[in-house]
């Protein structure tokens, strides 16, 4: 699955507000079977989207039609447990682009920034202040800003800033995965190997 170039995003947010979401709850163990990452999505969340029938669960965010978006946006220590990728290809996959939570598990925020997934942490205060927004009408949207590292509140205007690894940050604003950065740099390379020769 080819990344996606990231800039900015505008969209609408979907509230997930629990702590300690873990990688199986994204994505329950028995379904790792294949090596791809297409087609997860339709597994994220999977024990909370669906009873014991398989019918939607109309309690779960994602089953609700009054909430849609590219951002997810949920609690503290979000990914913990297993180091498993399919979590973030699941939620990739699904349609997401943004995780925005109070923090994140260090593997998950690294599989998530391998997949194409941008994760961005930000204080409780401006959780609190996201999720109060949504009792609002028309609905809240976040503006998402790689570029200088910012995340808005729409339309109210406020913002926080994010950290991000600097070289994942270029991969993201290029679209690059590790081999295609390798692939850009192909000419330094090959001009570096030429006059390092021993």
């Amino acid at each position: 699955m080819p990344v996606e170039r990231f800039n900015t995003l505008v969209s609408g947010y979907v509230p997930l507000p629990v702590d300690n979401i873990d990688t199986d709850q994204i994505i329950p163990a028995r379904f790792l079977k294949e090596t791809s990452r297409e087609g997860f999505g339709k597994k994220l969340f999977y024990d909370w989207r669906y009873l014991g029938n398989g019918d939607p669960n109309p309690d779960f965010v994602l089953n609700d039609p009054g909430f849609s978006g590219k951002i997810l946006v949920t609690g503290k220590n979000f990914g913990s447990g297993s180091s498993r990728e399919h979590a973030a290809w699941a939620i990739y996959d699904y349609g997401f682009r943004v995780v925005v939570a109070g923090s994140f598990a260090d593997i998950f925020r690294g599989n998530a920034l391998n997949t194409g997934l941008l994760p961005v942490e930000v204080g409780s205060a401006f959780i609190d202040t996201m999720m109060k927004a949504l009792e609002l009408s028309p609905a809240p949207r976040l503006k998402v800003d790689l570029e200088n590292q910012r995340i808005k509140l729409m339309p109210d205007g406020i913002s926080e800033g994010f950290e991000i690894d600097a070289y994942k940050k270029n991969c993201l604003l290029m679209g690059y995965d590790d081999i295609d950065y390798l692939l850009s740099r192909q000419k330094e390379i090959e001009k570096w190997e030429k006059t390092n020769k021993r």
